[in-house]
């Protein structure tokens, strides 16, 4: 699969992120960073997807980030 498509794929169809709550008006938290979490978010999410087109081989995950990172990056 194409790295572009990867990305697009992520756009399109973002993956649940487990553990964030919603922020609510009474729950007003202190914001990290802008870019950052979005950042590492579209990594992470690249990573699966290519994780996922190689049927989540084991000992690939290094490697699958750091071509998410490096996708992400341009």
């Amino acid at each position: 699969m194409e790295l572009s498509k990867v990305t697009q794929m992520i756009r399109q169809n973002p993956l649940p992120v487990i553990g964030i709550e919603a922020e609510t008006d009474s729950k007003k938290k202190s914001k990290p960073e802008p870019g950052l979490v979005d950042k590492s978010c579209l990594i992470a999410e690249c990573a699966y997807y290519k994780a996922e087109a190689r049927g989540f081989e084991a000992g690939h995950e290094l490697e699958d980030w750091l071509a998410a990172e490096a996708e992400v990056n341009q």
